[in-house]
């Protein structure tokens, strides 16, 4: 589809949903193309998206607050071990 600078600016959202539908849109300036719209194909969702999208996973919407740690001291501390190292 060719559409002139200005007629684009005025139905910007319209062209827009049109590259998103799949449309090429080609600006013209004094009816010379001077740019081309394309829309941006969809992504697979992939990671926790899919796993949210199937079911298979729930979020509440809050932060992730991890595992709990029962850390117990044990032989020597890590900046100890650190310190030492480095001399």
């Amino acid at each position: 589809m060719i559409v002139s600078i200005h007629d684009f600016k005025s139905n910007l959202s319209k062209y827009v949903g049109q590259a998103q539908s799949g449309e090429l849109i080609e600006l013209t300036s004094h009816r010379k193309v001077v740019a081309r719209i394309v829309g941006v194909p969809p992504t697979d969702i992939t990671g926790v998206s899919r796993l949210l999208a199937a079911g298979i996973a729930t979020w509440q919407g809050g932060k992730p607050t991890g595992a709990l740690l029962d850390l117990q001291q044990r032989g020597r501390q890590v900046s100890a071990l650190v310190m030492e190292d480095r001399g």
